[in-house]
């Protein structure tokens, strides 16, 4: 994201230039019931796929709704079906609930106290689909088709939107969606009240790769006698490292970063064993592939030369997540159209993070977008990123969020923005 030049990118000059119609009023009137259910899901933060007290809350905010509710088996997700006054198609609204195992640094008055922290913003995800299913409930006779409301648990690393596709999520309404969308905020790099996408892919690949190098230990004053795995594990990282610069084009980039590494106990004694671990994002089903053989290759090569067992795996973890290209102007023309055109970014590149929603963009065309919330006063360009314990959101945008899910949804159901 260092490409986006932000001095280039005008601040909004009215966080709701544009239409001020019915649906955005309402938004705006709901805004402090939003940030009171945002606010109490920070407090009580929940990870994993299991999430009990979210999910209550979720379902005590839906209650009263004319909504055909149901819950998962496998995790605590809710799923949302509201059936509008005529057929036709089916368009997914999809948050995530989750947070991470973050001790929250932040000095704020719903600080969390529990050891993990929405440190990635999915209570404002929550509190803004919460928020488009109490728009839309009353507008359910407009609609010709039905709203699909994913609630999902375990987007960080549980991999909860597959598990939901298994759970058939899909299937809600009696038939697949026809398109699918997703908002994420960020806490940094976009302007406050920005709202930023591109069509094509929007989200890296996510790889995993394990290494486990076994040798045989030995006196530290005497490696002749032993087989130390250390020297080969530090070769394998520089090499991982300048293969992927060899390897792939400049322009379909693959990135590579071991974050874990342990070997050994003491400074005199050459351990049997060490391993490390990688991430690996890439941004083409191409180089994804590819990435995964050619890193067992390297790994196992040095392995061999210093005469060496190695274990290795590299797994895919997400697939890269890839914007429809009608479904992703579709984003666009719905903020340009409600919030103005200061509002919008073409982002020039995809993000280095992954997502789990990139299983339910294979199956469903759609787009995910993402809206700038750093606090009044943080420059973007400095401020904490998503999973930082000190990574600040303005909740005072939870009414944008929900207008634009209201939104999407109606271009479908309706044939109107407004």
């Amino acid at each position: 994201m260092d490409t986006i030049d932000l001095q280039q990118t005008p601040p909004p000059a009215d966080m709701h230039d544009g239409l001020p119609d019915g649906l955005m009023t309402d938004a705006v009137a709901m805004s402090e019931d939003l940030i009171q259910l945002r606010r109490t899901l920070h407090r009580e933060p929940e990870t994993g796929l299991h999430l009990p007290r979210t999910q209550e809350r979720v379902l005590e905010a839906l209650d009263g709704l004319p909504l055909e509710v149901t819950t998962g088996n496998a995790t605590t997700s809710v799923t949302a079906v509201l059936r509008g006054g005529n057929p036709g198609p089916t368009v997914l609204l999809r948050a995530d609930m989750d947070a991470l195992p973050v001790v929250e640094k932040l000095a704020i008055e719903f600080k969390s106290t529990n050891g993990a922290m929405h440190a990635c913003g999915h209570d404002l995800h929550t509190a803004m689909l919460v928020g488009a299913a109490q728009l839309l409930s009353p507008r359910r006779e407009q609609l010709a088709g039905n709203v699909l409301f994913m609630f999902q648990p375990g987007e960080e690393g549980h991999n909860g939107a597959d598990v939901m596709l298994g759970e058939g999520v899909l299937e809600a309404t009696g038939e697949p969606p026809t398109a699918a969308y997703a908002l994420h905020v960020t806490s940094s790099f976009l302007p406050a009240g920005t709202f930023a996408s591109r069509t094509g892919a929007v989200m890296a690949a996510a790889a995993r790769l394990l290494v486990t190098v076994v040798g045989a230990g030995g006196h530290g004053s005497a490696p002749h006698r032993a087989l130390d795995p250390v020297p080969a594990m530090c070769e394998m990282v520089t090499a991982l490292q300048t293969f992927v610069t060899r390897s792939f084009d400049v322009f379909d980039p693959v990135v590579l970063t071991v974050g874990s590494i342990h070997a050994g106990t003491a400074s005199n004694v050459i351990p049997e064993s060490g391993t490390f671990e990688a991430t690996i994002r890439s941004f083409s089903e191409a180089s994804n592939a590819k990435v995964l053989d050619e890193c067992l290759r390297v790994v196992r090569g040095i392995a061999a030369a210093h005469g060496l067992s190695v274990e290795a795996v590299a797994e895919p973890l997400f697939p890269l997540t890839v914007n429809d290209d009608g479904e992703a102007v579709r984003v666009r023309e719905c903020v340009t159209e409600t919030f103005g055109g200061r509002r919008w970014m073409d982002l020039p590149n995809p993000l280095t993070g992954s997502e789990d929603f990139s299983h339910v963009l294979q199956r469903v065309p759609g787009a995910m977008v993402f809206l700038g919330t750093h606090v009044p006063g943080a420059d973007p360009r400095t401020a904490p990123y998503n999973h930082s314990p000190h990574a600040a959101f303005d909740d005072g945008f939870l009414a944008d969020g929900a207008a634009l899910y209201s939104k999407l949804a109606l271009a479908h159901l309706v044939g109107t923005q407004g």
